[in-house]
């Protein structure tokens, strides 16, 4: 799940391996060069965000991990990331569309055949088309640029509309569950028959709509995507469940699929959850170790302390790094360079903002 999808086994297992790499300096920042003309700081703000990323050709061989690399002398491009947010708002538009057009589709479906699993789906798409709409506007508002109250931009705007399509999918889950125990008590006659033909439907649907959602970039994208995965393996165990009862009389199958199908989905949504809460409480990016980002800081030359080191992730794509260093060097040119390497590493990891107080 990010940057958030960094390979973990590679930062985990390689960590180490990243303080042995060969270190080059970067030209001075906008901020390095306000603060040599005497601008009164006694920081360095990296505000590079969005830059075209490019891939170290040499990263697999030094053991490295394979994330963006900020400066590749390209420039100061701010088209990456607004690919990436346009492209996540057309996906969700997409996925929300063929949603709403299916949901419509599951309720007549329901109804035709008398099949709780259908109904229950059908209400809990309603929920998702709502949930995938709100995603959908907020992807599009956290698009909007840094402003003077919002410094960092909008982007968490799009893991809250995660969080919000979580807590939706388990009160939906939950409805489904009663729903479901209540058709065990008293079994209902299905017509299996239309419901393996509601859900060859439904595998076409939510199986397109997943499609064009996997791989996303943002979380927004990534919560979706898995959900509508999970509906559409659930449509399969409604083909195999529909197959089964259009040859045998066997009732029961039908609530019984449903409540397998919401603990299944349920499992998921509460990890997405879980995951989306650990970036509102600004816990370090998946997969990387806080002593293990002090050391390989501690590793480079010339620093001699490294002191509140900090690390969070923005919105599970743009990671934020703030430290405070003693460095050994004693001239103002020396110490320039320190920091230089330090932002070099660093953006080697995925980070975009690096703040270092010397």
């Amino acid at each position: 799940m990010g940057p958030w999808y960094l390979d973990v086994r590679r930062v985990r297992g390689r960590f180490a391996l990243l303080n042995k790499t060969e270190v080059h300096n970067q030209p001075a920042s906008p901020a390095d060069r306000c603060e040599s003309a005497g601008c009164g700081h006694d920081h360095d703000h990296d505000h590079d965000h969005g830059h075209d990323h490019c891939y170290r050709p040499d990263a697999v061989q030094q053991g490295l991990p394979i994330v963006p690399v900020r400066t590749c002398g390209h420039g100061h491009s701010h088209g990456h990331g607004h690919i990436h947010a346009h492209g996540a708002s057309i996906n969700l538009g997409i996925a929300f569309g063929l949603n709403l057009l299916f949901t419509i589709i599951e309720f007549a479906g329901g109804y035709w055949t008398n099949s709780i699993a259908i109904t229950t789906d059908a209400v809990h798409d309603l929920g998702d088309c709502l949930s995938l709409g709100l995603a959908w506007w907020l992807q599009i508002v956290s698009r909007q640029p840094r402003s003077p109250r919002f410094t960092y931009g909008m982007g968490r705007l799009s893991p809250l509309g995660a969080f919000l399509t979580g807590i939706v999918l388990i009160f939906g889950l939950v409805y489904v569950m009663g729903e479901s125990v209540q058709r065990l008590w008293d079994p209902q006659p299905v017509a299996g028959e239309k419901v393996v033909l509601i859900a060859i439907l439904g595998l076409v649907f939510n199986g397109f709509a997943a499609w064009r959602l996997h791989g996303g970039m943002t979380l927004n994208e990534q919560v979706a995507s898995w959900h509508l995965w999970e509906d559409t393996l659930g449509w399969a165990a409604v083909l195999v469940g529909g197959a089964i009862m259009s040859i045998w009389h066997v009732p029961l199958l039908d609530p019984l699929l449903a409540i397998g199908l919401a603990v299944f989905v349920l499992w998921n949504v509460s990890r997405n959850l879980w995951r989306v809460g650990e970036l509102f409480l600004q816990s370090l990016p998946e997969g990387m170790d806080a002593k293990a980002l002090e050391s390989m800081v501690q590793s480079i030359e010339g620093v001699q302390k490294v002191e509140n080191l900090h690390a969070w992730t923005l919105d599970g794509e743009r990671h934020v790094l703030t430290m405070r260093v003693t460095c050994s060097p004693a001239t103002f040119e020396e110490v320039e360079q320190v920091k230089a390497r330090i932002r070099e590493k660093a953006g080697q990891l995925g980070f975009e903002a690096v703040t270092i107080e010397t």
